[in-house]
């Protein structure tokens, strides 16, 4: 396996650029995902990476090598689709041998790489079965099968769990997780499902309009964002915002909202006088007689073990994630209070983070010692 190295990669079509100047490394042996929504250039990053497409600028290298330019064929990387795209009048086993003859490998140890990857995908009791009759998680394992017996630098996937239902979805997300930790592999994994990016993901790179807005852990990414598309994006629900009002002023810690003053954290460069939002996640507003804020509760969602209650502040609807045994009624006022050192601060004109979960509090979270 190897490490990927992308630098100031762009790709135009005519008038329209799909990637903007993206750069990052993909560690030997890391599970990286490329997240965001459709038509972000994720897709389009990958194919680059695979050789599928030729970038308009920009290098990139595999295990060193300067592979900007070489075709596909010649860059030692499978690439698994989102359609699978398997022989239809083949069975398992010549489906997932099919690149190997291609390359002229010999019959016996063709089929000795075939039976070893079907025991690890525990697909080799359906080897001899046609590919037409398998059920969707069989048929996305024979494709993952196909690429793994290569034994490839590198693996793309390309929203390869997007065409399953939920309950095969979750488990396929486990078994690609333990597959990948089980053969060492590096893997480029594209998705618009941050759910399968975070429980997956060594690292993320969230995507919008070609630009990777922010690269890093996924704890990292959910506590810390350095964005508002990417606080919006990544969370379910997302993270809340709330204008704030007066702007910060110089020197200040706190900052005016619905007639209360909250505290904030330390900030990463200078503030607006104005246009700030404040951000907070559900999980970090709590019910308190005392809080400086009230809310008239909306709705509630009944999830099991929580629930998602909907309240209006103001003008503004949050939503708060509250435990299930919690008695909530419509139209009730309650008061509010927020875990001040988990908030973020945005500036509302660009959308950048000027403050976000504090450093001994995203530490805390990081190794479990929070409380």
């Amino acid at each position: 396996m190897a490490e990927i190295r992308v630098e100031a990669l762009q790709k135009n079509f005519g008038e329209f650029t799909a990637v903007k100047g993206s750069t990052f490394t993909v560690a030997d042996g890391e599970f990286f995902v490329m997240l965001g929504p459709s038509g972000c250039g994720k897709t389009t990053t990958l194919r680059m990476i695979a050789g599928l497409e030729l970038p308009t600028s920009g290098s990139i290298f595999l295990g060193g090598e300067d592979v900007t330019f070489n075709r596909a064929s010649h860059r030692d990387i499978a690439f698994v689709f989102q359609l699978f795209a398997l022989y239809p009048h083949m069975n398992v086993r010549k489906n997932m041998g099919f690149p190997l003859v291609c390359q002229g490998m010999p019959r016996a140890d063709i089929r000795q790489r075939v039976e070893e990857t079907a025991r690890l995908l525990r697909i080799d009791h359906i080897l001899d079965k046609p590919v037409s009759g398998l059920a969707g998680g069989d048929r996305q394992r024979v494709a993952l099968g196909r690429a793994i017996v290569r034994r490839p630098m590198a693996f793309m996937m390309d929203e390869p769990l997007g065409t399953l239902d939920s309950e095969f979805r979750d488990l396929m997300v486990r078994e690609l997780r333990e597959l990948h930790n089980s053969i060492g592999a590096t893997t480029v994994y594209v998705t618009h499902d941050q759910l399968e990016a975070m429980a997956m993901a060594d690292k993320i790179a969230v995507m919008n309009h070609g630009v990777i807005e922010q690269f890093g852990h996924p704890q990292e990414i959910y506590d810390r964002p350095a964005t508002m598309f990417v606080a919006d994006f990544i969370g379910s629900p997302p993270m809340n915002f709330l204008t704030v009002e007066g702007g910060l002023a110089p020197g200040a810690r706190d900052v005016g909202l619905k007639e209360a003053r909250i505290e904030v954290p330390e900030l990463r460069e200078a503030a607006p006088a104005e246009t700030l939002m404040l951000g907070l996640r559900p999980e970090h507003i709590r019910l308190d007689d005392a809080g400086p804020l009230r809310g008239e509760v909306f709705g509630t969602e009944y999830l099991g073990t929580t629930q998602i209650v909907t309240l209006n502040v103001g003008d503004t609807q949050v939503k708060a994630r509250l435990a299930a045994d919690v008695m909530l009624r419509e139209g009730e006022t309650v008061g509010l209070s927020l875990d001040t050192a988990r908030l973020s601060l945005f500036d509302a004109t660009s959308g950048r983070a000027l403050a976000s979960a504090r450093d001994d509090a995203a530490h805390a979270l990081r190794t479990g010692t929070g409380g």
